[in-house]
């Protein structure tokens, strides 16, 4: 450790020749010395040009060396000044006294030099180091005070961002987030302005949309501003950098009445396409941003742009959702005038084919069977019932494909109910020599579905078998409860218990309806579910048909969230519909 160059000593003694030894032992080595003869003389010499160590007598005349080091200790000019006192007596009591006053050491007097060099130097290494500790400690504290308030600052600046960030994703409104972004990030970094000015490239102008100003600044909002105005400035903008820059005359920007020069802090917003717009931030000119403020801005800056991502998403959302209701409308209105269009005239056809029937019968035209007239009427018949079902049929596949046809959900006893459902079709395939079975275990639970939809899709599957069975072939409905992983294979059968269907779930019901002595290809089979299709010379009955049954159908099972599917082979052919339970 070196000293300090001719560390500055204060020796204290009322006896001359004492001053003269340690003033030239000392001198020899290099300090700079200083000598009084008493206590008064030493506290002015002491306050006038604190020294670096005193050495102090103990035994003088009038105040005496523990009473002078009590004042200097007293003293806050002089308190840390090292004391070494000097005496000639050996009693323990003094000594104990000296460091209770303050000293630091003691010599005893005949001086011998190289103790006298060694304490003094020892007291100064001493009081260097201290100072320098004082020093460290002087700077850390400075230090502590400066990133304590740094923290803080962050932590404000992190709650300010929070906030903005709350406020502005809680709008949907672009208007209302970027008003609130200025009203915020001026009120929370307490600057004198701050404005948003959103570009126009076609003119190549910006204009203050949004702003928030101080009482003092007035406003600019709706100025417009050519971008050729300060062209490197804006440049550097929308290369998407942020910008700092002071004591630029602010009628350069705006045309604010506003004499003065400003600190001006500018950064980008972007969007989708890239920059839209500046904020820009306006301080007095002798103040800078911080970069904990840079940072903050382009903080916000990122949050303003996600906040109007959301806002424009919401606002193609809701055009989106204002379109679809309207196309809503517009269905509803289109299928209300299909069908009094399509209905009407086939009404009134109806109407006068049983006018005609009446008449036609009064007069007996219609009791020869064989007769032209009698074929042409039975013709007019067939194909006014025909048009009737296909009106009827598209009118329903239409309004399931708009979706306006609400559920109506009823529990039933399933057993019964179907039992009941294929008594017409009992004498059907009666008249056409096929066998009819029904198979439906009455253990099944009941099922909660519309019926108007169940009744039509079975309606039409058991329709369909008849019209393709051949003649001593047979149909059977049937139907299950199997668990829901068993689906897989439609034909599977899985017998369980009464006791054993409570433990099973989920469980899923097939109904099934199989006709055998007919095939379906399998190039066949993934179009039979297509509107006006129907397998080529595989109608034995010649019944006809619209095309729409079995599409019908399948649009109506999807309407009940259920599944309608078909599996053909040897030649029997099974149409299953399966519906969660």
């Amino acid at each position: 450790m070196q000293l300090a160059a001719k560390s500055d000593i204060l020796i204290v003694d009322d006896i001359p020749d004492n001053l003269r030894v340690l003033s030239a032992m000392l001198s020899q080595h290099g300090y700079e010395v200083r000598k009084v003869l008493n206590g008064r003389l030493a506290l002015a010499a002491a306050n006038s040009t604190p020294p670096d160590l005193i050495l102090l007598d103990i035994r003088m005349e009038g105040m005496d060396g523990y009473e002078v080091c009590q004042r200097l200790k007293a003293s806050a000019q002089t308190c840390e000044i090292p004391i070494i006192f000097l005496s000639a007596l050996h009693d323990v009591f003094d000594k104990v006294k000296a460091f209770e006053v303050g000293g630091v050491d003691y010599i005893t007097k005949p001086f011998h030099v190289e103790e006298v060099l060694a304490r003094v130097k020892n007291q100064l290494t001493i009081r260097t180091l201290q100072k320098q500790l004082q020093d460290y400690n002087t700077v850390l504290e400075s230090r502590v005070e400066e990133r304590t308030a740094q923290l803080q600052t962050m932590l404000e600046y992190e709650a300010l961002l929070k906030g903005i960030t709350d406020r502005v994703r809680d709008s949907f409104d672009e208007a209302q987030i970027l008003q609130a972004v200025v009203q915020e990030l001026g009120t929370g970094l307490r600057i004198l302005c701050c404005d948003v000015g959103i570009f126009d490239y076609e003119a190549n102008t910006e204009t203050i949309r949004y702003e928030y100003c101080c009482a003092e600044i007035a406003s600019a909002q709706g100025e417009v501003v050519s971008l050729d105005r300060l062209p490197g400035l804006y440049q550097q903008i929308l290369q998407s950098n942020p910008t700092q820059f002071c004591v630029l005359p602010f009628a350069q920007l705006v045309t604010r009445n506003v004499a003065g020069r400003f600190a001006i802090l500018i950064c980008p917003l972007l969007d989708d396409q890239g920059v839209f717009g500046a904020l820009w931030l306006f301080k007095p000119r002798e103040e800078e941003f911080s970069v904990l403020e840079i940072r903050l801005v382009q903080q916000v800056a990122n949050q303003c742009a996600i906040a109007l991502r959301q806002a424009r998403l919401y606002q193609a959302v809701q055009e989106q959702v204002e379109e679809l209701e309207r196309m809503h409308l517009l269905k509803d209105d289109f299928l209300s005038t299909v069908s009094h269009e399509l209905r009407s005239p086939i009404s009134n056809i109806k109407l006068a084919t049983q006018m005609l029937e009446v008449i036609l019968k009064s007069t007996g035209i219609l009791e020869d069977t064989s007769s032209k007239a009698a074929n042409y009427f039975r013709i007019l018949q067939d194909e006014c019932h025909r048009e009737i079902h296909l009106i009827n049929d598209l009118l329903d596949l239409t309004r399931l494909d708009a979706g306006v046809e609400p559920l109506t959900l009823i529990k039933i006893d399933l057993a019964p109910w179907i039992s009941h459902l294929a008594e017409p079709f009992l004498a059907r395939t009666h008249s056409q020599h096929q066998h009819f079975q029904v198979d439906i275990p009455s253990h099944i639970p009941a099922l909660a579905t519309d019926l108007h939809y169940l009744e039509r899709i079975l309606t039409e599957l058991l329709t369909n078998a008849c019209k393709y069975t051949p003649t001593g072939e047979s149909i059977t409905l049937s139907a299950q409860v199997i668990p829901e992983q068993a689906n897989q294979n439609p034909l599977q059968v899985i017998q369980h218990s009464e006791g054993d269907r409570s433990s099973l779930t989920p469980m899923t019901l097939q109904i099934c309806v199989t006709n055998t002595g007919i095939e379906i290809s399998e190039n066949e089979r993934d179009r039979v579910f297509d509107k006006f299709y129907r397998i080529p010379n595989n109608d034995p009955w010649k019944h006809g048909g619209t095309g729409l049954g079995l599409a019908l159908a399948k649009k109506m099972s999807e309407h009940l969230g259920a599944k309608l599917s078909v599996s053909s082979g040897n030649q029997q052919t099974s149409f299953v519909l399966e519906l969660p339970i």
